[in-house]
């Protein structure tokens, strides 16, 4: 990257909000984000609760002034974090900044929709952070490697899937051909529609086929699609076991201040994404670091 790039949060109370609430390997830090995750479940189990008619009956009140309550702590803490940030419109677009936004917004758009208030269990995304208050590096180098095989067998993945478009168009044309409007098949997409849920391995039973010629393409369609099952884990397995790990890289879960990136080593400078540098490491007698086994 190129250009002009913010230096790290400043000494202060901004640099010292940043460390509580962006690094984990802090006691600070981890105080933070376990209250934080113990919150993050208390809502969850607010709104479903709200949801079950009967506890809503008898504690709706409560529930409502719950939800709220954690939704403005929510507020609070969305907005806390772009203060002490370098760049906030940057940490609002990162993927951690909309899933904090998100998780906000179904209550105030309930003002509005009603119902749209119960989409608050996105919040159920916020639990991403478990890796790192956990103290998981591992767990994340795996999200990261899993993620990197996803990406390399995209293109298979997506002629795959145009193969499968195929092949249920193909399908489904032939079985409203061999079956009629007499027997169920009424229109090409209805016939479609069956040869996805046939192929997938679904069966509804909503439609089926009634002579013995349909009855027979369906078996085969059946057949095909335990096959099918198979080819895209063996896709992205083939990735995985041809991707290679580092072995021995100690990997923390220290953020990017510039591109909120997490996984960089213990002692780096300067983040191995963007080559922005990174804010000086806290006290050793702060730092809760995992011992190497």
């Amino acid at each position: 990257m190129t250009g002009y790039r913010p230096t790290p949060p400043e000494t202060g109370w901004r640099k010292r909000l940043y460390t509580i609430i962006f690094e984990a390997d802090t006691r600070a830090g981890r105080r933070f984000d376990q209250l934080l995750l113990i919150a993050i479940v208390a809502s969850l189990l607010t709104v479903m609760l709200e949801s079950v008619a009967s506890i809503r009956a008898s504690h709706g009140t409560l529930l409502f002034v719950l939800d709220w309550a954690f939704t403005l702590l929510f507020t609070a803490e969305y907005v806390v974090r772009l203060l002490c940030v370098p760049r906030p419109l940057r940490y609002a677009r990162s993927l951690f900044g909309i899933i904090d936004l998100l998780s906000i917004l179904p209550l105030y758009i309930g003002l509005v929709v009603p119902e749209g208030r119960f989409l608050t269990d996105i919040r159920i995304l916020r639990l991403l952070r478990m890796f790192r208050v956990l103290n998981m590096p591992r767990y994340l180098d795996e999200a990261r490697e899993l993620r990197s095989a996803m990406l390399a067998s995209r293109r298979k993945i997506m002629v795959f899937l145009f193969s499968v478009v195929l092949m249920v168009i193909l399908l489904g044309t032939l079985m409203y051909v061999v079956e009629g409007e007499e027997n169920g098949f009424t229109s090409i997409p209805v016939s479609i529609y069956w040869a996805v849920v046939t192929l997938t391995t679904v069966g509804f039973g909503d439609i089926t086929p009634k002579t013995p010629l349909g009855q027979m393409l369906a078996s085969v369609v059946m057949i095909l699609g335990y096959g099918i099952i198979a080819v895209p884990t063996g896709i992205v397995t083939a990735e995985i076991a041809r991707s290679t790990r580092v072995v021995g890289q100690r990997s923390a879960t220290r953020l990017c201040p510039h591109c909120f990136t997490e996984g960089h080593d213990l002692d780096a400078r300067y983040c191995k994404f963007c080559s922005g540098p990174l804010p000086d490491p806290v006290a050793d007698e702060e730092r809760t670091e995992e011992k190497p086994s």
